[in-house]
């Protein structure tokens, strides 16, 4: 009864949502729970409720973003898949919560990079593009697999350029890489983040402090990509060596560069498909893990943009 009350939630929000999107009547009894409508919704709402006793299980909160994601697993027919995904912890913050893949597209994100020497991920915001890649680069680093973090972002808006001294350009990117900082405050703290930071085994740097260099034995991340041009990228992606592993992540819908110049993620995509040992995985708004709303929004917005 425990598990029937926090999957229901309370006053059966969670319950009266699952019945509102699917068109059903989900009633608890004695026995257990009795739901009725159309056939093919009715399988629906049992699936659902199946992969949020899952989660229950595993001590997730079941809440409206929760049931939103039930849905769209059994939607997309993965919800066999849900066990594994709130079983396997990918990482665990500073603060001890633990880090799951929240949808099928992470789950093949995080395999990729598991899989792969170089991994380009492509999605829309709120798709955990970078939050996961630093969640794989802290593990990495924690485990001894890599000795340094390098984390970097092209700096369009701060007008990046080789020509600025180090010191300016530092100061003009910083607000820029600030997503950066924070995603590995979560999983470090500010105290272990400044203590490697100042050792050098965590580098946040911009793009343009990447040339000339070779990272050996270090993950490195390369941040909204999609505002490289093709230098920028061939650049980037001829800095690694032995021991290295390579996260690209970016957002091709939200391109910065002025409209001369074409985006280098889009093009090394195109060039590097297929070759050995690089993964490609593209994000879509299935996969946005925040409000069920961001969803719908990148969905109108990819509606808008076909109709361009």
């Amino acid at each position: 009864m425990e598990q029937m009350a926090g999957v229901f939630g309370s006053f059966d929000e969670n319950i009266n949502l699952l019945s509102g999107r699917l068109s059903v009547s989900v009633r608890a009894e004695q026995n257990g729970v009795t739901i009725s409508g159309e056939k093919a919704a009715v399988q629906a709402a049992a699936d659902v409720m199946g992969v949020l006793k899952v989660m229950y299980n595993k001590n997730e909160n079941i809440n409206s973003d929760t049931v939103n994601y039930a849905l769209t697993m059994v939607k997309d027919g993965h919800q066999a898949e849900v066990n594994q995904m709130m079983s396997d912890v990918i990482a665990i913050t500073a603060k001890g919560k633990q880090v799951k893949c929240r949808s099928y597209g992470q789950k093949q994100y995080i395999q990729a990079m598991k899989d792969n020497t170089v991994v380009f991920c492509i999605g829309p915001a709120g798709t955990g593009k970078t939050y996961l890649a630093m969640a794989m680069a802290v593990v990495a680093l924690k485990n001894k697999r890599v000795s340094r973090i390098v984390l970097t972002r092209p700096a369009v808006e701060a007008g990046e350029n080789l020509g600025f001294l180090p010191g300016d350009l530092q100061n003009k990117v910083d607000p820029y890489l600030r997503p950066l900082y924070d995603a590995l405050y979560d999983f470090m703290g500010a105290d272990a983040y400044a203590r490697l930071s100042e050792k050098n085994v965590i580098e946040v740097a911009p793009l343009a402090y990447m040339r000339g260099r070779t990272l050996s034995d270090a993950y490195l991340i390369l941040d909204e990509a999609q505002n490289c041009t093709n230098e920028q990228m061939k650049m980037f992606l001829t800095r690694f060596g032995e021991g290295a592993k390579v996260v690209v992540t970016g957002d091709i819908t939200q391109i910065d560069l002025p409209k001369e110049r074409a985006s280098g993620l889009k093009r090394a995509v195109d060039i590097l498909k297929g070759v050995e040992d690089i993964g490609i995985v593209h994000l879509s708004h299935k996969d946005v893990v925040r409000h069920k709303l961001v969803q719908d929004i990148v969905k109108a917005y990819d509606r808008a943009e076909k109709k361009r």
